[in-house]
């Protein structure tokens, strides 16, 4: 075994370069003749005074010669002997697993080993890989990559990227590493991740984003294709991530009200519609102190939605100008309503159960012009949770005000009355809507500069918080559908909230780890496609009954492994295998449901 380097000439430039190949010398019928084991490639980082070396060492490795002394190769040295080593084994054809319930038998293959020379080498993951790589294939999305002139070296980046968001989220640099040490995706692609500069991993999200308008709008037909999705609902909502750094080269990152309490950091807000099976039909990247209602109308412009389409909205996003203008495009809405009066009769309403069993009571009422439908809900949950919040408010406020009082009478307690009308303000403001139900008087002497006596009195407000806890309205111009249906239809939003969670927890959307405008929006991009393969997955799967977060299901398929048995021979040969390892009884039911191999990547042999 030796290394041959070759002078090639490019056809169109013609540039001069060297290639490099790991070749073997064979006696066939007298004559000896040259056969390729491996291509090295234009840039073999290999000095050519350790060729030797290194190719004794990968010959050692497989078996075919004594070892040599330890701490005799450099570490450098050692590393990539065992890559190629490696390599070599898994350049081999695979010999196919059995169909699962196939009535065949393999050929047997049967060697005589010492089975105390056994050893396990070169463990990697597989069962994710498997099936994000199958999930992509279900909706074409290498074959859309080479439609769009994207060449072999960045789809691998981009299938990198992506399977490893879903299956270890984290920056490209992690991501890198993972593919490189712990991850079989090379394997069943058949690329060398361990070649690739870590700089691909960047450039392939530059690539994705050039492309993202094309690729969300493939991959969403070829979702509608697979599963025949209902495109009547369409749901929106923004949410927000912080960056790990100040992001001051990011003219997107702004402070703002951070959903994960996090208004030390810088923001950056997604914003995402969805249909009503939970896929992603477009998202986009706004400044991180946006607000939320100026967002509507980009968003929904050119989705060619079908005419009567329903948006479903949070309260922050239905603004009576974008209900206008959700009208005037031929959309209908059902929101929450930003009106701040509360009513409920409780005669008037009819009793439903959530899907959580709790107790529900829905009244609906159609407004003066018959044009718009009100709902107005009570749930029992919600009025024990907004109680419990506005009596903790109060007694907070009470609490200050009797502080305030109790000084009037002390030596030292202030008695300005200035002063304390700011400090009343500071509590008003604290108590966050508490103190609209409290008469305050405070009474100052003839001078008008010393308080005397502050005293306060409760008077709720009618149709507020405090006199109709657990109420809330939603609003629809879709006047045809009974209160319980237009209900139903609205906790679809709660299935968005569970996307961003998701996105946010499962999948790695937070924190943002770059500063650059341009990689913010591909890291966002590439956790909403691997988002996308997460979704094709649980859809299959929830037709039988299989219910998991991708948080479960990820740990059911990350135990499987592939790894390589190596034994010796009684012949004093080597025989090197390397298989994936059998799958667990749940992990195998997931396989037969989705209809793939529980064998991902065969089995590979090599005798030495």
């Amino acid at each position: 075994m030796f290394i041959r380097r070759t002078q090639t000439n490019n056809k169109t430039t013609g540039e001069s370069y060297f290639t490099h190949r790991l070749v073997r010398s064979e006696r066939v019928g007298g004559k000896v003749r040259q056969v390729t084991l491996l291509n090295l490639g234009r840039h073999f980082p290999i000095e050519q005074h350790d060729w030797p070396l290194l190719c004794q060492r990968i010959d050692e490795l497989n078996g075919s010669q004594a070892v040599l002394l330890p701490g005799s190769v450099p570490e450098s040295l050692e590393k990539a002997a065992q890559r190629y080593a490696a390599r070599l084994l898994e350049s081999i054809p695979q010999q196919v697993a059995a169909d699962l319930g196939g009535v065949t038998e393999p050929a047997q293959d049967i060697h005589e080993v010492d089975v105390d020379t056994l050893q396990l080498t070169k463990p990697r993951a597989v069962g994710i890989e498997h099936l994000g790589l199958y999930a992509l294939s279900e909706v074409g999305f290498v074959e859309k990559l080479t439609e769009l002139g994207i060449n072999g070296v960045m789809r691998a980046a981009i299938l990198g990227n992506v399977i490893g968001r879903m299956a270890r989220p984290a920056s490209e640099w992690s991501t890198w590493k993972w593919l490189r040490a712990e991850s079989a995706l090379g394997e069943l692609i058949d690329f060398d991740y361990e070649a690739m500069p870590h700089t691909r991993m960047y450039q392939a999200s530059d690539v994705l984003i050039k492309h993202r308008e094309c690729l969300e709008q493939h991959i969403y037909a070829a979702v509608n294709s697979l599963f025949c999705l209902d495109e009547t609902v369409t749901l929106y909502d923004l949410t927000n991530t912080y960056f790990e750094g100040d992001a001051a080269d990011n003219e997107q990152a702004k402070r703002g009200r951070s959903k994960e309490k996090r208004s030390d950091c810088p923001l950056v807000t997604l914003g995402a519609v969805l249909d009503g099976s939970g896929f992603l039909k477009r998202t986009k990247l706004f400044d991180g102190n946006v607000a939320e209602c100026t967002t509507l109308q980009g968003m929904l412009d050119g989705l060619n939605a079908p005419t009567g389409a329903l948006v479903i909205m949070d309260r922050g996003i239905a603004t009576e100008a974008n209900l206008v203008w959700l009208v005037e495009h031929g959309y209908r809405y059902l929101v929450v309503s930003r009106r701040g009066a509360r009513q409920f009769d409780e005669l008037r309403a009819i009793d439903i159960e959530t899907r959580q069993g709790e107790a529900l009571q829905i009244q609906r009422e159609l407004s003066e012009d018959g044009r718009e439908v009100r709902l107005y809900c009570h749930s029992v949950g919600r009025e024990k949770k907004e109680s419990a919040m506005l009596a903790r408010f109060a007694a907070g406020y009470e609490a200050g005000l009797q502080k305030l009082a109790d000084g009037l009478v002390k030596p030292r307690g202030e008695k300005r009355y200035d002063k304390l009308m700011e400090r009343i303000g500071r509590l008003k403001e604290k108590s966050r809507g508490a103190s609209q139900h409290y008469q305050i008087e405070l009474t100052a002497n003839e001078s008008g500069k010393q308080a005397t006596q502050l005293t306060w009195t409760k008077m709720p407000i009618d149709g507020t918080m405090m006199t109709h806890p657990g109420v809330y309205c939603l609003r629809s111009n879709e006047t045809d559908w009974d209160a319980e249906k237009l209900w139903r239809t609205y906790t679809m939003l709660t299935d968005l909230e569970s996307v961003f969670r998701t996105l946010k927890s499962e999948l790695g959307l937070r924190p943002v780890h770059h500063s650059k405008q341009a990689r913010v929006d591909g890291h966002l991009f590439i956790t909403a496609l691997a988002y996308q393969a997460v979704q094709i997955i649980r859809t299959k799967l929830k037709t039988a009954s299989i219910h998991l977060s991708w948080t479960g299901l990820r740990a059911t398929l990350g135990v499987q492994r592939r790894v390589t048995a190596t034994f010796k021979r009684s012949d004093g040969s080597t025989l090197h295998v390397r298989k994936t390892t059998v799958a667990e009884p749940d992990l195998m039911n997931i396989y037969k449901i989705l209809g793939v191999t529980p064998a991902p990547g065969g089995i590979k042999k090599m005798i030495i």
